[in-house]
């Protein structure tokens, strides 16, 4: 008789946790708070707008070739992806770079804006090519519960070359001097939540992906991933419960022996949450059964929650790339906004995701559909009044930059805010992208994929190992399948 397991949550780490167990063998049962799989990578439609509601930028490619390599599948047996070019665009307040998607392009502009950066860049990019390949393999694909996992001749040997104990900003500043460099450079870890400052230089492998692996875009958005995933797990034999909204763990002799939703579930063999981390411990399990307390989850350090906004325009818009990034205000007065001072910023940076410059299936006919998020501080109060005041900026910077007005032809809005996070997602202080990738929360430092005193419960997901980001859910998925198949065999 097969095992059973439950999985709480159908985002990228759950769905990846549902395949690799159905794929062993496991009778697995997924249960989802939403109405649709996906968890914070829903979509969102409406008047025939299609908007990704999260994630929405499609890197380290290998990850994802992985992932269906790994069941006899390929990417191309689910969803189609294109490689964008120009890979995004960077606002500055003087103008505007276009990225390059060619190396020979990238390392030309690099040379134009600062004389003898291209020599640099080739060196810095080989470096950061072997720490992705040892940081993939000797880090990243590893469970984070011991020391003796990263003890082996190649990581010990190359440990000094990873930069592990520099940052990633001394690293980039060794080598390049013009600020605009040094932004586009910085620009990828701003994904990790962490300052540059603070984030280990390691990160560089980043840079790797982004200039070398490329920027892709999964016809139909990111949800296209997600419907690649499903099917593959539907294909597995995996069983899927929407709008379960679970409530409750209950214990019995150490053991997850229940769920509580609007109906209840028992009968699994082992349990594993991909919901919110800090929501599970501190919400469904009662005290004694908790591997962290309060005060452990107030000292953590989490990367920023986002102010978003899903805009429907009825015309098209000139002078728009895919992806934009404005870095057209003062980035350290509002990282200071972010992580020293927590408040509302003042002028803050942005992101603009326009994904019908590149698919007209995502708006109608002569329309565009344009996703605008500002990264915040967790646990900011917002309000509607609020809201109103970044959304009239938001679309006065974009105006300025395309040289069109479009503020009357906006046919849909919806704001997304922490509020959204917490009530949807039970996101800890509504933060959007798990703990920030700082040395200290790093592998073993991060909270762990195993419940300590629930021998058969277990996490996965961005608040765990390997950490934020669609690429590392999809491995931390893997992970604590490997954990779980342990527990299993045992017992």
């Amino acid at each position: 008789m097969s095992k059973k397991v439950t999985i709480i949550g159908s985002g990228f780490s759950g769905l990846s946790a549902a395949c690799y167990l159905a794929k062993q063998g496991c009778e697995v049962t997924v249960l989802e708070k939403h109405n649709q799989v996906g968890g914070r990578a829903r979509k969102f439609e409406q008047d025939g707008f299609t908007y990704d509601m999260g994630p929405s930028w499609y890197w380290m490619p290998d990850v994802f070739d992985k992932f269906f390599a790994d069941f006899g599948k390929k990417v191309s047996d689910y969803y189609t992806l294109e490689r964008l070019s120009p890979s995004y665009r960077i606002v500055y307040k003087d103008g505007s770079l276009d990225i390059p998607s060619n190396t020979d392009d990238l390392y030309a502009m690099f040379e134009n804006i600062e004389k003898g950066s291209a020599d640099k860049l080739r060196k810095f990019l080989k470096e950061a090519e072997y720490k992705y390949n040892i940081g993939m393999n000797d880090l990243v694909y590893k469970p984070g519960l011991s020391l003796m996992e990263f003890m082996n001749l190649r990581f010990f040997k190359g440990i000094f070359k990873l930069d592990v104990f520099n940052s990633i900003a001394s690293h980039i500043r060794k080598s390049f001097t013009n600020p605009k460099l040094i932004q586009l450079l910085e620009f990828p870890v701003l994904f990790l939540g962490a300052l540059p400052k603070n984030t280990p230089a390691l990160y560089s492998l980043m840079n790797y992906s982004d200039m070398i692996g490329g920027t892709w875009y999964p016809k139909g958005g990111m949800v296209s991933v997600v419907n690649g995933m499903h099917q593959l797990a539907l294909e597995l034999g995996v069983k899927f419960v929407l709008n379960a909204d679970v409530s409750k763990i209950n214990v019995n002799n150490n053991k997850a022996s229940e769920i509580i939703y609007a109906d209840s579930h028992k009968g699994f063999d082992a349990l594993v949450s991909s919901a919110d981390y800090n929501f599970t411990e501190q919400k469904l399990l009662d005290e004694q059964y908790r591997n962290y307390s309060v005060k452990y989850w107030e000292t953590r350090k989490l990367a920023p929650s986002s102010l978003i906004f899903y805009i429907g325009v009825n015309k098209k818009l000139p002078n728009l790339l895919h992806h934009t990034l404005f870095f057209d205000e003062d980035f350290a007065k509002h990282s200071d906004e972010i992580y020293t001072d927590p408040k509302w910023p003042t002028n803050p940076l942005l992101y603009l995701s326009c994904t019908s410059q590149t698919d007209s299936h995502v708006a109608p006919k002569g329309c565009e559909n344009l996703m605008v998020l500002i990264p915040i501080a967790p646990n900011l109060k917002d309000n509607q009044k609020i809201n109103d005041s970044y959304f009239d900026m938001v679309i006065s910077r974009i105006e300025k930059q395309i040289g069109v007005s479009f503020r009357d032809n906006i046919v849909l809005r919806r704001d997304y805010a922490t509020s959204d996070f917490i009530k949807d997602y039970n996101s800890f202080k509504g933060n959007a992208y798990g703990l920030a990738n700082t040395l200290s929360q790093t592998a073993i430092l991060k909270p762990t994929l195993i419940n300590k005193k629930v021998k058969n419960l277990f996490y996965t997901g961005q608040l765990t190992v390997p950490g934020p980001g669609v690429p590392p859910c999809l491995i931390s998925g893997k992970l604590v399948a490997e954990q779980v198949l342990k527990y299993l065999n045992k017992n």
